[in-house]
């Protein structure tokens, strides 16, 4: 199968809407929104655990908890500050009294908040907001968001208690529930520990794909050594279900050791493999290559490069741990771009290049087809707009190249980048 039919694949097995009923007072609700919610019943109220991400999906979820009890939602706990986990909780505002949050573990570095156009226009093309659903199919760890589907824009309710406690017990309307600081894909992602009915809520520290380890659209490093240790902590505790933020709930204690104790591992070797390689004075690229996941963990869909990628996950890890410099002299100061590219382009020839372009899509090696393209001089093919040494232009070229890479690769994330790059070419 292509990426995109794999793609499509594990969308349809892993994101039909299910009601997953935990036992008499604690309920998962998946694929009710892009991401998942979870209703626990108390004595007089519904406590929920994240909002989904738009009043929309919201609302679905309000009519299907109306079903199960005539109790209202007084208190939301969010597992982290991620919008699509909060864009719902806005229809609730009329019962809820309590929203609970903890604060990050460090504050975003300062003045990020001037990166804020470019921050949005990546975020929109990462998550495929401005794509059609046959274009999108999903977005690899849930359902399209609400604000691509006519539900509406994020409708966030402010926490009216924050934690900066590394752990925190309390009873809320007779359910008892421990909730611990657990540092992964966000400084402010927490556990939500249930021992009374032996269940673990885990927020975005675990779903069953390959992880975020780095975001395209442009983030922090996420201290994957620290992600693995609460992973650790996930497994320290007996539970008996395991209630994700994203994709199926994790069923029977074993499961939840051999799952999580997998997926667990996985991220520990491409992390201390490409440390291994970077110790060894390789290159990003030389490192990119090295670190593949062995034939096991191949085996396991729950690892599946739906979501992120290892060599994003790689490429991640090496500039967190030193910056961008590989230790070549050669690439302490470099040319520029345009410079290297011109000599290029001088040394090959145009007609040259486009004969090979050509030949890279009729053999569909897109990707290589695509860095060859980056040798245009895209200010004087704009200029002269015309076609050179054949029937489609560079920018054609270039389109086609970007719509067959995005066919072949099995992330959303990379996929809706792809497409959307393909659709701003005029």
């Amino acid at each position: 199968m292509t990426g995109e039919q794999k793609l499509k694949a594990f969308t349809e097995a892993n994101y039909q809407k299910t009601l997953t009923k935990v036992n008499d007072r604690i309920y998962h609700f998946l694929a009710y929104g892009h991401s998942n919610s979870i209703g626990i019943i108390g004595d007089t109220s519904v406590i929920l655990i994240d909002a989904l991400d738009s009043p929309g999906y919201g609302e679905d979820l309000k009519k299907e908890l109306r079903e199960i009890t005539d109790k209202p939602v007084k208190t939301i706990i969010y597992t982290h500050g991620h919008p699509d986990h909060r864009g719902g909780a806005g229809v609730f505002r009329d019962t809820v009294k309590e929203v609970i949050a903890f604060a990050p573990e460090r504050p975003m570095l300062k003045y990020y908040d001037r990166l804020q156009d470019v921050l949005i226009q990546r975020g929109g093309d990462q998550f495929g907001y401005g794509l059609t659903d046959e274009e999108n199919i999903s977005q690899g760890i849930g359902i399209r968001e609400g604000r691509a589907m006519g539900k509406g824009a994020p409708d966030i309710l402010a926490p009216t208690t924050i934690y900066r406690e590394k752990e925190v017990e309390r009873v809320i309307d007779g359910v008892k529930l421990k909730m611990v600081r657990a540092v992964g894909e966000t400084e402010d992602q927490i556990l939500i520990w249930l021992e009374d009915d032996q269940v673990i809520c885990t927020g975005d520290n675990y779903y069953g794909c390959w992880p975020n380890l780095y975001a395209i659209r442009g983030t922090q490093y996420r201290d994957i050594a620290t992600w693995i240790d609460s992973l650790d902590m996930i497994l320290s505790y007996e539970a008996e279900a395991l209630l994700p933020g994203h994709t199926k709930p994790l069923l029977g204690r074993e499961k939840i050791k051999d799952q999580v104790g997998t997926f667990r591992d996985a991220m520990e070797y491409v992390l201390l493999k490409t440390l291994d390689c970077m110790n060894q004075g390789m290159s990003m690229s030389e490192t990119v290559e090295q670190v593949k996941l062995p034939e096991a963990y191949l085996k396991k869909d729950y690892l599946g490069e739906f979501y992120g990628t290892v060599e994003w996950s790689v490429k991640g890890i090496y500039c967190g741990y030193v910056g961008w410099f590989d230790g070549n002299p050669v690439h302490l100061f470099p040319v520029s771009d345009k410079e290297y590219q011109a000599t290029l382009r001088e040394l090959i020839g145009l007609h040259k290049l486009k004969e090979k372009i050509s030949s890279c899509l009729d053999s569909k090696e897109y990707q290589m087809a695509l860095q060859l393209l980056e040798l245009i001089d895209w200010e004087e093919e704009e200029k002269e707009r015309q076609d050179i040494g054949g029937k489609m232009g560079w920018r054609e070229l270039k389109k086609k190249a970007l719509l067959g890479k995005a066919e072949q690769v099995t992330s959303a994330n990379g996929r809706h980048y792809l497409i959307a790059g393909a659709k701003k070419i005029k």
